[in-house]
């Protein structure tokens, strides 16, 4: 795919309801990016984007602060879960608990004074998982940093990551959504990708959608 337009995705989003079984429960739409001439082995061929979108996915982001004393009170107002910094040696005796943080949360959030700590702790499990901290996302705070904006803005922010495997897929809206959210949602991750790309829309092979229990269809 060298261009997307609206009635390319809308038809593909046609397709897709056509194709798809009625189940017992909301399916999740997914975008799927193949891409092509990237060798992944070279840092700045590896693909780390954080694509700000217009509308919700349709499924609350969950984010989970690591506070010191300074961010702790508004944290916990603000955020679904705060570790402070007091409680780090539980987890750190009990890496079932960082696998259960990482699997609960979607994004990751710590007060830059004790980032060292953060990583000599949860480093381990969350880095293997994308879910570090991340300054690109803006998820490394100062200590007296506003977070009720953080919060806002990453509740429409799609993390996009291909790293190993030449492939990207995102959770981009559900089946039930507006289709002119869900179509605009696409778009605007699908340009945000290719402009951090190296030869932008020539490195991308092939761009799907997909139901959770579905067949995936090609947006041609």
């Amino acid at each position: 795919m060298v261009f997307m337009d609206k009635k390319s995705v809308k038809e593909a989003i046609k397709k897709l309801k056509e194709s798809s079984k009625k189940r017992n429960f909301k399916q999740r739409l997914d975008l799927i990016v193949n891409l092509k001439g990237l060798d992944l082995k070279k840092p700045e061929h590896q693909v780390e984007v954080y694509a700000s979108i217009h509308y919700s996915t349709g499924k609350p982001v969950k984010i989970c602060t690591f506070a010191g004393p300074e961010l702790r009170d508004e944290s916990k107002k603000v955020f679904d879960t705060t570790i402070f910094v007091d409680d780090f040696p539980e987890y750190q005796k009990d890496k079932k608990l960082i696998k259960k943080l990482a699997s609960e949360h979607d994004f990751f959030i710590a007060q830059a004074t004790i980032m060292p700590k953060v990583a000599q702790v949860f480093g381990k499990v969350l880095g293997t998982r994308g879910k570090m901290p991340n300054p690109k996302a803006g998820c490394v705070v100062p200590p007296k940093a506003a977070l009720q904006p953080l919060h806002d803005r990453l509740q429409k922010t799609i993390p996009l990551k291909a790293k190993v495997q030449p492939v990207i897929k995102c959770a981009i809206g559900t089946e039930d959504q507006d289709e002119e959210e869900v179509i605009d949602n696409i778009i605007t991750v699908y340009n945000a990708l290719i402009h951090t790309l190296p030869n932008e829309e020539h490195n991308i092979k092939k761009v799907l959608l997909k139901m959770t229990m579905g067949a995936p269809v090609e947006v041609k």
